[in-house]
């Protein structure tokens, strides 16, 4: 899925090459809850919506890249969700400003198609400022290396 998902936004988004690409991964009655700080935030539901969001995702992101990703849980027999941990490197198509930062999200799969999806963001503040012109990105970029322990203070 993730591998569709950076194909369809290095084309474009669904405008250049629709959203056939990524439908088959994603139940009828999706929902993709993102921060509402960050400029596509919201939930987004269903097909009509998951496709109106990675829309907005190629509106923002000049480049948007899954570094590293790393499956911390597999869910149950009882529809738990994966937990996945991502390390994005990004370069925001307003400002040319490119960022690196980790995404923790929740992924519940019903019937073998995503039904809905949790992103938890480190510094949603850093990731706007990043798209923003009028403002300059001042946080640091996420993650700090795997050999030093984050700074609490960020």
């Amino acid at each position: 899925m993730y591998a569709a998902e950076a194909r369809c936004l290095a084309a474009g988004g669904p405008d250049t090459v629709g959203f056939g690409l990524l439908a088959p991964f994603f139940a009828p009655d999706v929902v993709l809850h993102q921060a509402a700080g960050l400029p596509y935030g919201g939930a987004w539901r269903g097909h009509e919506g998951m496709a109106r969001f990675f829309r907005a995702m190629s509106r923002t992101w000049e480049s948007f890249r899954m570094a590293e990703q790393e499956i911390l849980a597999t869910g149950g027999p009882l529809g738990e969700p994966l937990v996945v941990l991502h390390r994005i490197q990004a370069r925001s198509r307003a400002t040319g400003r490119e960022i690196a930062f980790p995404i923790l999200q929740t992924v519940t799969v019903r019937d073998g198609r995503i039904s809905e999806v949790r992103p938890f963001y480190w510094d949603t503040a850093a990731i706007a400022a990043a798209c923003d012109q009028r403002r300059g990105h001042s946080g640091p970029s996420y993650p700090p290396p795997r050999h030093q322990p984050p700074n609490p203070r960020h």
